[in-house]
């Protein structure tokens, strides 16, 4: 690995794992009324382009990262769009 791909592979590690705290609190609380829906949904059509443009250079630290964000990011959404900003998650 080169010095370019460890560098995108430690700041996608960095700003995939700030995530993390949220998608827990959601998940755990079921509650997103305090998460805006236009943002989640900007947010994510981001990270399907980041992906494929990852997809369409070659670059795996894009690739990884903007993966794994989706997923974070989606399960959020998808939390948001069940039941709304007081939905519980079972």
């Amino acid at each position: 690995m080169d010095k370019l791909d460890a560098l995108g592979f430690v700041a996608g590690t960095l700003t995939t794992l700030a995530f993390i705290p949220q998608v827990y609190k959601t998940w755990k609380t079921g509650s997103t009324e305090d998460i805006s829906l236009a943002w989640l949904v900007l947010f994510v059509t981001g990270m399907v382009l980041w992906l494929a443009y990852g997809f369409l250079i070659g670059a795996t630290p894009v690739i990884v990262a903007n993966a794994v964000t989706l997923l974070l990011v989606g399960i959020m959404l998808a939390v948001k769009l069940k039941g709304g900003s007081k939905n519980r998650v079972p």
